[in-house]
Order: structure tokens, then sequence, then C-alpha cells
């Protein structure tokens, strides 16, 4: 597997989830680093083509890529295909795919249609991502709602600290982008966090370092629910100090 082209793509594309995955042990490594690659080769599509027609072709590569892969055939010539088809197995293509379906609406400019859209989006986006990394470092089902959990609050806390780009390019990522409406977004998804940390027991250990790369979610809430006012000004990242200091306390804990 060519693991190491797709740590490079992370590296340049994704820097926090790839320093998250070198706090990982290697065997970890192994299966984080495809997966969040491929992930990152999704959600870019519609940023990088420049017709909405071009992006959705992109993203039918992927659905292709993944549904290959899901029956056992050749993966595509794409340096991420390849190693990815050395680590997913067909219980994990359905949620790939919806992840895939959802990135369709970063295409458009159109605003979420409701409650139940943006919610389905960000457990497509991010839960089916962490889900998936979580069961293939040996998470069990019993497991999924404490990482759903978990890895909504980080989808939440990411969506708020992209929206400022995200509003430049025309696109409108909240349903409620008020102070108000911030605030209670990022309680809500405060609570899912504090849930999901308060069940980390019946997320197996290896497992744990799938979780890794959420570790800015918290600090990323805490200030959106005091400061809504941050999110707007792109003012909700922490300092690189505190940023590095969190992760090496997730990594030498095994905890969030």
């Amino acid at each position: 597997m060519n693991v190491s082209a797709c740590a490079a793509l992370l590296e340049r594309g994704d820097p926090d989830r790839f320093v998250a995955t070198m706090a990982a042990p290697p065997v970890a490594r192994q299966v984080l680093f495809p997966l969040f690659a491929f992930n990152l080769e999704v959600a870019r599509v519609p940023w990088v083509a420049t017709e909405p027609m071009i992006a959705e072709m992109r993203l039918q590569f992927w659905r292709d890529v993944v549904e290959d892969i899901g029956k056992g055939k050749q993966p595509r010539a794409h340096e991420v295909a390849e190693p990815l088809a050395q680590i997913i197995e067909p219980n994990h293509v359905d949620d790939l795919d919806a992840l895939i379906e959802a990135r369709r609406w970063d295409i458009y400019r159109d605003a979420f249609e409701d409650e139940t859209h943006f919610e389905k989006y960000i457990n497509a986006t991010s839960g089916n991502l962490i889900w998936t990394a979580a069961q293939l470092l040996g998470a069990e089902t019993s497991a999924e709602e404490a990482v759903r959990d978990l890895a909504y609050a980080a989808g939440i806390a990411g969506l708020l600290r992209a929206a400022p780009e995200l509003e430049a390019r025309g696109r409108i990522p909240l349903l409620d982008g008020s102070a108000s409406g911030i605030r209670s977004l990022a309680k809500a998804a405060m609570t899912r966090w504090q849930q999901g940390r308060a069940d980390q027991k019946k997320i197996a250990k290896p497992a744990r370092t799938a979780l890794y790369c959420l570790w800015r979610t918290p600090a990323t809430l805490t200030r959106a629910i005091e400061s809504p006012q941050a999110v707007a000004d792109g003012a909700l990242d922490e300092s690189d100090f505190a940023k590095k200091a969190r992760l090496m306390r997730v990594a030498f804990s095994n905890r969030l």
C-alpha cells in the first residue's frame, strides 16, 4: 500500500488530521492515512472543480471506487484508491457512499433545506467517517452511539471554524447564523460531546486512536458558546501551543 502518498496528501490538505494520525501508533496509521486521504479527496472535489457537472463527475468517480471495492473488484488507478481497497470491507461501503453523496451539497449554493437535512449532512460527513475509522480499528457495534456523538460534535466544530470561508465562497453553512443560533448549535453539540466522552469506556482502546483527530472540538465549541461573534470573525482557533498540548494529553491518555 502506498500509505506514504496518502500521508503526504493529508499533510498538505488536512494538517489537523495529519498531526492527529501521526500521534497514533504505527499500526493505526496504516488504516487512518488511507481513509482520511479518501475523505480529503472527496471533500475537496466541490472546491477544485470549476463547473458543477465536473464536480458531480468526480464525486461519481469516488462512488464507483467504493462500489467496486465493495464488490471485490480491482481498484481503479489512483494513489488513494488502492490503499483504501486494502482496508475497507463490504460492510463499510454504505456509510462511505453516503459520505460522498452528502458532499454534493457543497457543490451548489443552496442553503440546507431544514434541520433534518443539516443533521443528515453532519452525520454523513463526520459521523460516517469516524465510525468507519473506529470500526477498522476494532470498535464494536455497542460503541457506535458514543463514537457518533463525538463525531457529530466535531463536525459542528469544524463547520463553525470553516463558516467564514464557506460564506466568502457563496455558501450558506448554518441554518441560523445569528448569535443565538450559533450559541444554541454549539451548546447542543457540546452536550453530544460530553455524552460521548462519558461513554468512551464502550470504545475499545485501540479504536480510540481513530478519535484523536477530534481533539480540537471542545475548545472550538466553548469559544463559540462564549462568543458567537468569533465564528464570523474567524477567531475560533486556539494557540498552537494549546492545540499541541491538548493533542499530547489525548494521545498520552488515549482519551478525549
